[in-house]
C-alpha cells in the first residue's frame, strides 16, 4: 500500500514539475528587451550590449537594447515593473534605481525590492577622485589642504547620483566644503574639471581610466579597499589617508516581478555561461568590467543591503534633488 501511495505522489510531483521544465526549455519565446536607464555609450549600456549580443545567439532570438535614459532612471524602472512578468523585458541597470532613488524621493512609483525578482549581479566599481591632469595637486591630502584654504570657491561636478553621493562621502570624510553643479552624464563635466570652473570629481573607474587614459585627468584616490587593476598608479582610500571613503557602485539584472522563477534561473544561467566566454571577459577586461556574478537569491539579498548602506550615507549627508 506504502509503496502504491509513494508512487503516486512522486508521479504527481513530476506531472507538477513538467509544466515548469517545459516553460523554461521554451524560454525565450520571442524577442527580448534590455532596458537600460541611461543613454548609449554609459558603462552599463556597454556591458549590455556585449551581452545582448551572445545571449541572442545562444536564445536564437534578438535581444535588444532599449535605452531609456533621464529622470535619474525612474520612468526607465517604473516601465519594467509594469512589464509582462514573462522574462522578455529585462532591467540592466545599477545602485542608482534600486539603492540611491528610494533614500533620495520620498516616493518613487516602483519599489526597488518588491516590484523586481533579482537575477544576477553583473559587476561592480568603485569611484576614483579626479582633478585636472596639470594640476599641482598631486594627492588627496594636497586636495583636501587646498579646498580648506577659500571654502566658499569650492564645487564639484556629478552626472549621475552615485557619483554625487561619492563626492559627498569624500567631503564628510576630509571634512571639506564644496557645491554641487549638476551636469547630465559624468563626462560632460569634464571638460570643466579641466578649465578649473570645477575642484574636483568622483566617478565610476570606466569612465575615470578613459579620461586618464586620453589624459586629460588624473586620480587621486579610488573608494576601494584595494586599488584598481586597470588604474593601479592610483592609490586606495586608505593609502590616501581617507579610509572611511569606501563606495561601491554595480550593475545588475532584474526582471518584473512575477517572473516564474524557472525563468529567472535560465536568464542567471544562461548569463554566467556567456560571462565565461574568452572573447566576452577580453572585451569586459578591456573597459575594466569584470564580471562580479551571483545567484539571484544572494543579489536580492546585496540589493537589500545596498539599499541600506547607500540610504545611509544619503541621509548623512542631507542629499536632495532640486
Amino acid at each position: 500500500m506504502f509503496g502504491r501511495r509513494h508512487f503516486i505522489l512522486a508521479g504527481g510531483t513530476a506531472a507538477l514539475a513538467a509544466p515548469s521544465v517545459a516553460r523554461a526549455q521554451k524560454f525565450p519565446s520571442g524577442r527580448v528587451t534590455v532596458v537600460v536607464p541611461f543613454p548609449a555609450g554609459a558603462a552599463t549600456d556597454i556591458s549590455a550590449r556585449i551581452y545582448a549580443e551572445r545571449l541572442s545567439v545562444l536564445w536564437g532570438q534578438p535581444v535588444v537594447v532599449d535605452n531609456r535614459g533621464g529622470g535619474n532612471g525612474i520612468p526607465a524602472a517604473d516601465s519594467v515593473a509594469r512589464a509582462k512578468p514573462d522574462g522578455l523585458t529585462i532591467f540592466a541597470t545599477s545602485a542608482m534605481t534600486q539603492a540611491v532613488n528610494p533614500a533620495i524621493y520620498d516616493k518613487l512609483p516602483y519599489d526597488p525590492v518588491g516590484d523586481f525578482e533579482a537575477i544576477t549581479r553583473m559587476g561592480t566599481s568603485p569611484f576614483v577622485l579626479l582633478v585636472d591632469k596639470n594640476s599641482p595637486i598631486n594627492s588627496a591630502a594636497e586636495l583636501t589642504a587646498r579646498l580648506k584654504v577659500d571654502p566658499a570657491k569650492n564645487n564639484y561636478g556629478a552626472g549621475a547620483l552615485p557619483a554625487r553621493v561619492a563626492s559627498e562621502l569624500y567631503k564628510m570624510a576630509a571634512g571639506v566644503e564644496a557645491v554641487y553643479v549638476g551636469y547630465k552624464s559624468n563626462p560632460q563635466a569634464i571638460p570643466d574639471l579641466q578649465s578649473g570652473l570645477l575642484s574636483f570629481m568622483m566617478i565610476d573607474t570606466v569612465n575615470a581610466k578613459i579620461a586618464i587614459d586620453r589624459g586629460a585627468l588624473k586620480g587621486l584616490l579610488v573608494t576601494d579597499t584595494e586599488r584598481y587593476a586597470p588604474l593601479p598608479d592610483v592609490p586606495t582610500a586608505a593609502e590616501a589617508g581617507l579610509p572611511d571613503v569606501l563606495l561601491t557602485t554595480w550593475t545588475g539584472y532584474y526582471v518584473p516581478r512575477g517572473t516564474p522563477g524557472e525563468i529567472v534561473q535560465k536568464i542567471n544561467a544562461d548569463i554566467h555561461a556567456v560571462a565565461a566566454m574568452p572573447d566576452v571577459l577580453a572585451r569586459l577586461d578591456a573597459m575594466g568590467a569584470t564580471p562580479k556574478l551571483m545567484s539571484p537569491d544572494d543579489f536580492a539579498a546585496f540589493t537589500r543591503s545596498e539599499k541600506e548602506r547607500w540610504g545611509e550615507i544619503i541621509h548623512r549627508a542631507n542629499i536632495k534633488v532640486e
